[in-house]
């Protein structure tokens, strides 16, 4: 009789994304994508590009007043953000 070694099919495509360096980039497009849900529909009305650098995510807000607003909620949304995803993915967000 054989001994297999039994993994979910979750658990071996985490780790063949994980071998060949997907898994971080895969992360941050989903951080990315839950901007929206996380910041809410009105912010998101005023929200430009967005995207990560050096675990910093970048969202460009086109109103000035917003922009002030939101810079100081920044730890509130990294832990959100964060959360949504599901791991540890930014430690700070820059408006601009």
């Amino acid at each position: 009789m054989f001994k297999r070694d039994v993994k979910s099919l979750g658990d071996v495509i985490a780790q063949c994304l994980r071998h060949d360096g997907l898994e971080t980039p895969l992360l941050e497009r989903r951080l990315v994508e839950s901007w929206g849900k996380v910041a809410g529909r009105v912010v998101e009305k005023f929200t430009g590009e967005k995207f990560v650098r050096n675990q910093t995510l970048f969202v460009k807000i086109l109103n000035p007043a917003l922009r002030a607003d939101l810079s100081m909620m920044r730890e509130r949304f990294v832990n959100n953000l964060n959360v949504e995803v599901g791991a540890k993915v930014i430690t700070d967000i820059k408006f601009y």
